[in-house]
């Protein structure tokens, strides 16, 4: 019968211990390099404007949280109110790229549905450049709250996003019908 030292048996453990990461890198590259190889044009054009739904409905209430704070007739929270608007101006510099031409789906006069169809002008994609440019406008003014140390300089700059949401909105954004 042979007997096993202390450091046959630690060099086994280790050994395994290599082995075992070494599989594990390997199955993790080949699992990362079949997802990198999946056709990403096959995107949803309905998944594009959901996304871009919940991107203007977290930009929307952290919105509602600025005027609030704004219109209340209180000491506004400042460090509040900027992490606000600064999440306001990140999610702004990306809401444009939710919009790849497939999402052009705007039809007038059908039913729609809320979550999944959109609203979006066809004017967006025809003039793309604008509509780039009014949201990295709004990013901007959101930036610019979320540095404001003064109240006065806080509230003249969400009245300024205000604008500028509804401008684009007004522009970019259709109706029911």
């Amino acid at each position: 019968m042979t007997r096993s030292t202390g450091a046959t048996k630690k060099r086994g453990r280790s050994l395994a211990g290599v082995t075992w990461r070494v599989l594990s890198a390997a199955l993790f590259c080949a699992a990362g390099s079949a997802a990198l190889a999946q056709d990403q044009s096959a995107a949803v054009p309905k998944d594009a404007i959901f996304a871009r739904k919940i991107l203007m409905d977290a930009i929307s209430r952290n919105m509602d949280e600025l005027e609030g704070m704004t219109s209340s007739g209180k000491a506004i929270p400042l460090a509040e109110g900027r992490e606000h608007a600064d999440a306001i101006s990140v999610m702004l510099m990306a809401f444009p790229h939710l919009f790849p031409p497939s999402t052009n789906q705007w039809r007038p006069n059908v039913d729609r549905d809320p979550g999944r169809d959109t609203y979006a002008s066809p004017d967006v994609w025809t003039r793309f450049a604008d509509f780039y440019a009014q949201a990295a406008n709004a990013s901007k003014v959101a930036h610019n709250a979320s540095r404001a140390e003064q109240e006065a300089a806080f509230k003249s700059f969400v009245a300024s996003l205000r604008t500028a949401c509804d401008s684009c909105h007004a522009v970019y954004l259709k109706s029911e019908r």
